[in-house]
């Protein structure tokens, strides 16, 4: 009787060594569970070499809730100014941060009017989608996020509690899509594996940066983030690994004061930036849709069939690509979101469909998004105009 109860003791423990032990959820913060996950997160750095129409690659960098016009005093802000051309009307969307940043690489923020844990389904797709599709490499550098994939809320500085990294400033992070496919986390990373892949020439071709809640100027100050942006671009300028026929886009998610337009100072650099016009201005109406729309016309991608579809490319891209870059003088102020799914203000509306039958400069939706929601068409919200909603003026349903 021992004889059994022993072996079957053993069994028992045998069984409880083999098994496997808890994964921590990619969402969790608490401290034990990110370290533990830490160890194990798998981090890649594909690369490419699509050639555009005027760049090779694109970089993003992004600051925080700052007036156009204290941003453009700002003394480091306006050094990279004179290096590049200024956007004088690029506008924000509406606020707060994250609907800016969901909009910014999804073609629309879905009435979010708020910065809570959002996901946005899966059926959505996003600009990776389009990159993917022509085999271009792409890539989010996230400073302080603790590990590549990370999917948590935040993360806080574990010297000091400061609120370093924030899910809502990550916007690939946001998307179902992406988040269900490991090799996509895999290049979600932080930015001190920006620094490996540049020093291994590893950059991607697309690129998204958002330095942490002090660095971006959400905490501090223009001064701070200009500081920052300095130290970390202005090495950059010169650095061949990084310099490759290369557009750089600085930008803010949002102004601060919600009384007046949504204007954010924004400035194009890089040595895809032609000499002549280098220092100057370009005062065309843009906005965020505006950095999808350049991207798809430099490299002749596919469409989301969304907003991406009628926003203005950079015209200097426009330059090379044949794009009409279209006027537009209505002062609206961008400062409220429109009816939506994640709408919390009680603005709720259906989930809109994309319009898989927009063509633009003879581009057209992504095959996949056509499959998906092409049955559907009755049911869009997206006209292909320049002119985009915002609380005061409603999306129309088809």
């Amino acid at each position: 009787m021992r004889f059994f109860t022993a072996a079957a003791a053993a069994s028992v423990v045998s069984v409880a060594i083999a098994a496997p032990t808890s994964v921590a959820s990619p969402t969790a913060t608490d401290v034990t569970d990110v370290y533990a996950a830490q160890a194990t997160a798998k981090t890649r750095s594909p690369t490419s070499c699509v050639k555009g129409a005027a760049f090779d690659r694109y970089v993003s960098i992004w600051f925080e809730n700052t007036d156009y016009d204290m941003a453009a005093a700002d003394p480091n802000f306006k050094f990279f100014a004179e290096k590049g051309i200024t956007l004088a009307n690029n506008f924000g969307l509406t606020h707060p941060s994250e609907p800016n940043y969901m909009a910014a690489v999804g073609g629309d923020y879905f009435g979010l009017d708020g910065d809570p844990f959002t996901q946005v389904p899966q059926n959505i797709s996003s600009v990776v989608d389009l990159l993917e599709d022509k085999g271009i490499s792409w890539g989010l550098y996230q400073e302080d996020q603790p590990y590549s994939g990370f999917q948590g809320f935040q993360w806080v500085n574990q010297q000091n509690g400061a609120n370093d990294y924030v899910r809502k400033h990550n916007p690939e992070i946001l998307y179902n899509s992406v988040v269900a496919k490991p090799e996509r986390l895999e290049v979600i990373k932080n930015t001190t594996m920006f620094f490996k892949d540049l020093e291994a020439d590893k950059l991607p071709q697309w690129m998204f940066i958002t330095p942490n809640m002090t660095s971006d100027g959400h905490d501090t100050s223009v001064t701070t983030a200009g500081i920052w942006l300095r130290s970390f671009l202005e090495p950059l300028l010169n650095n061949t690994n990084f310099m490759q026929n290369t557009l750089v886009l600085i930008t803010f998610d949002e102004n601060e004061t919600y009384t007046i337009q949504n204007r954010v100072f924004s400035v194009l650099l890089g040595d895809a930036v032609p000499k002549k016009l280098i220092g100057t201005t370009d005062a065309n109406f843009y906005n965020h849709y505006s950095e999808i729309a350049t991207v798809e016309a430099n490299w002749d991608l596919h469409t989301l069939g969304r907003y991406d579809v009628g926003a203005n490319v950079f015209a200097n891209v426009a330059a090379k690509t044949g794009e009409h870059v279209r006027n537009w003088t209505e002062s609206r102020y961008y400062n409220l979101s429109y009816p939506g799914i994640f709408n919390a203000a009680g603005k709720w509306a259906p989930q809109p469909v994309p319009n898989t039958n927009l063509r633009i400069n003879g581009r057209t939706v992504l095959p996949s998004i056509k499959e998906t929601w092409g049955h559907l068409q009755n049911e869009t919200i997206y006209h292909g105009a320049l002119e985009v909603p915002d609380g005061y003026h409603l999306p129309v349903y088809a």
